[in-house]
């Protein structure tokens, strides 16, 4: 089969292209590298350097595909505080692009990539998918708008659409403090922990997250692009259903840490119900997070 996986050069897109090609299936990617890293690329797949704003360049790319997974975005909630236009043309404009270049190409289904930042702060964990949604940082508003566009998509368009809420990924390939100060707490404590420096932790520490691989999350995709009982637009938790504080991170990494002003708009807690991933794409997480951390340790050659 031929599938299409925008953003497929970066962190989640690439895990994806990697899964559909390990099973035998022609992948194309479509990369701007603004974000996405040639070295992620797998050889395998037919790389596109096309931006995901053009629209008239994505319609030839997805003919013949018998589905979209659309990871193309441009990520990190402080990053869009400061680039609220141009995160919003990428991640609300490039989304829309996408869905009609889809329609247009005859695709069948398109699996989005959501975000749980879309829930915003709530006090009630953990977080299930019929709670309201209060995005309040400009990222979540444009991914939460994603999911919007989606579910209007399949009503009138009869593109099949489901939208996968993830809560913070992390894995090989992450972003690391090398990438700029809008990288992953993983990656940021890794780095640091490399060159030696205290890891920086925001602002106490006690902060809590549900932290899910990026292989699971990879996996759910395909489970989302198959499943018969999806298609309509559905929103679909992909955690764990545990959490951990940041200062728990910091101590399975090991080494010093400090602390650091705190940022805008993040939540104090966030955590997965996952009932409905079980039921819709027969999927639950399989790499624990101690076993995750521990493969990413010896990645960076920490002992």
């Amino acid at each position: 089969m031929k599938y299409v996986v925008t953003g497929g050069a970066g962190f989640i897109g690439s895990h994806i292209v990697d899964m559909l090609i390990s099973r035998g299936d022609e992948v194309h990617v479509i990369d701007n590298f603004l974000t996405g890293k040639r070295e992620r690329l797998n050889p395998k797949a037919t790389l596109h350097e096309v931006d995901i704003r053009d629209a008239k360049k994505l319609p030839p790319i997805f003919k013949g595909a018998a589905g979209i997974f659309h990871t193309a975005a441009q990520p990190r909630m402080q990053y869009s505080l400061k680039e609220p236009r141009l995160t919003n043309d990428i991640n609300i404009t490039g989304t829309l692009n996408v869905l009609l270049a889809a329609r247009d190409a005859g695709v069948k289904r398109v699996v989005y990539s959501a975000s749980s930042s879309a829930y915003g702060r709530k006090d009630k964990m953990p977080l299930s998918e019929d709670m309201r949604p209060e995005p309040i940082i400009p990222y979540a508003i444009q991914k939460r708008v994603g999911e919007q566009y989606c579910e209007m998509a399949a009503r009138f368009y009869g593109l099949e659409t489901v939208s996968l809420r993830y809560f913070n990924v992390y894995g090989p390939r992450q972003t690391t403090a090398v990438d700029g100060p809008y990288a992953t707490v993983i990656g940021i404590f890794l780095e640091q922990r490399v060159q030696g420096m205290p890891m920086s932790v925001v602002p106490d520490g006690t902060q809590r997250r549900d932290f899910t691989h990026v292989t699971d999350v990879a996996r759910a995709n395909l489970l989302a692009m198959e499943s018969g009982k999806v298609g309509k637009g559905e929103i679909i938790n992909i955690g764990t259903a545990t959490n951990f504080s940041v200062l728990e991170i910091a101590e399975m990494i090991s080494g010093s840490w400090k602390f650091i002003e705190s940022r805008q708009g993040e939540a104090s807690e966030t955590l997965a119900d996952i009932r409905k991933a079980k039921e819709l794409l027969g999927w639950e997480p399989k790499v624990s997070f101690k076993d995750g951390i521990s493969e990413l340790k010896k990645l960076h050659g920490i002992l």
